[in-house]
């Protein structure tokens, strides 16, 4: 721990056994995780976060991989953000979508179209799978800020609107923190840009600095995606590093 981490206080930290890395084929991967989750609040996890951590439920962890250092925090300076022709068509593409934020809540409208999601964008990686006590773990837990947010598309007919996504953000004292994102998987949409997109939005309305998307790792193509939207800044040997280009 370095010295901005020792104000945490009442948190002890540890590292897992190894497991396999869910983003570099035949790699081991190890996490450091910060405990008790019940002592990682709002303020707690404002320490955290700026260090690296992410946090999957009640579950706050960051990578502490032996002999690979990949995953790097990526985060966005909302004002300093400029979207490229592709965001902007995304953008209008979606624009008549009515958000709702609400607190974390388990609902089974919401559960049906994570697994509808789970299946057709990640199949046979395990959360294709997940019930409904897995599913609120992951995502209805929070022991910090967090909202749920509803993206719905007014139905051709009037009568109604359909769920077409469903985004948790954690609010942060400087920033949104990205959880996690599920979303209706037909083919010709851009619901992923739009909603990081709605979010720099967000945090730029709040007047909040900074959108952390999680982990970016250069060689993995899921990846790719989070280093479209510039400029961002990396978490390298505890600094943060401004990339623009």
């Amino acid at each position: 721990m370095n010295h901005s981490e020792r104000f945490v206080t009442d948190i002890q930290y540890y590292a897992t056994a190894a497991y396999p890395c869910s983003y570099l084929e035949g790699r081991l991967a190890r996490s450091q995780v910060a405990a008790p989750s019940e002592a990682i609040d709002a303020a707690n996890y404002d320490v955290l976060i700026q260090h690296g951590f992410r946090r999957s439920g009640s579950f706050v962890y960051r990578p502490q991989c032996d002999n690979c250092n990949a995953c790097l925090s990526i985060r966005l300076p909302v004002a300093d953000f400029m979207p490229n022709r592709s965001q902007k068509r995304a953008w209008a593409q979606h624009a008549s979508l009515i958000c709702t934020v609400t607190e974390p809540s388990f609902s089974q409208e919401h559960y049906a179209l994570y697994q509808r999601y789970q299946r057709s964008r990640h199949p046979g990686g395990g959360m294709d799978i997940d019930d409904e006590v897995q599913y609120s773990d992951f995502l209805v837990r929070s022991n910090v800020r967090s909202w749920m947010v509803e993206f719905r598309a007014p139905l051709q007919d009037q009568s109604g609107t359909e769920l077409k996504m469903v985004s948790i953000i954690d609010v942060l004292k400087e920033g949104l923190s990205a959880v996690y994102t599920f979303y209706d998987p037909e083919p010709g949409q851009n619901f992923g840009t739009f909603n990081v997109l709605w979010q720099i939005e967000r945090a730029r309305a709040m007047g909040l600095r900074h959108l952390y998307l999680g982990y970016w790792i250069k060689s993995c193509k899921k990846m790719a995606y989070k280093s479209h939207f510039r400029p961002y800044e990396l978490l390298s040997n505890g600094l943060w590093e401004t990339m623009a280009h």
